[in-house]
């Protein structure tokens, strides 16, 4: 049955390393140690992986990426520590990139939006504009409703 899902590795050690969901439902998760576990998905989730890694110096990385579980055989990106592998709609590294990111999350979330319905061109294009050192687009209700159109129509 795992062999249909996308795994999802999950790490926390305090103060080293935190891996973690930001949003995403996995269809189940599986402790692995005392530090680690995985979270699977299926074919066609969107999730969200918060990825903190410092040292006594300070923060070594920063990195959220928003990506969407496909079943085998599909066209996919290989990303660290997601296997198979996902579609990418979007990848920010740095502090400030990464913060920024957050606070629109939680602004959409805010407004009463499952993050998981949120159009995959919106996470596409702000990835580009935060590439390009613009600020992203805001997601509104008009917007949120489209997608939620073009969905009901496939």
């Amino acid at each position: 049955m795992t062999e249909l899902l996308t795994r999802v590795a999950l790490v926390s050690i305090p103060g080293q390393v935190n891996v973690y969901l930001r949003f995403g439902s996995p269809a189940r998760t599986l402790q692995k140690g005392r530090h680690q576990r995985y979270a699977y998905f299926a074919p066609g989730n969107v999730f969200c992986r918060v990825w903190w890694q410092g040292n006594r110096y300070g923060t070594t990385r920063w990195q959220v990426v928003v990506l969407q579980a496909k079943a085998p055989g599909e066209l996919m990106q290989t990303v660290p520590g997601i296997a198979p592998g996902a579609t990418l709609s979007l990848s920010v590294d740095g502090e400030p990139r990464v913060r920024s990111v957050l606070r629109l999350i939680s602004a959409i979330e805010a407004r009463g939006v499952a993050l998981t319905d949120v159009a995959s061109s919106y996470w596409q294009v702000t990835h580009n504009r935060l590439a390009s050192r613009a600020d992203p687009a805001f997601y509104g209700s008009d917007r949120h409703a489209a997608e939620l159109m073009r969905c009901r129509l496939r």
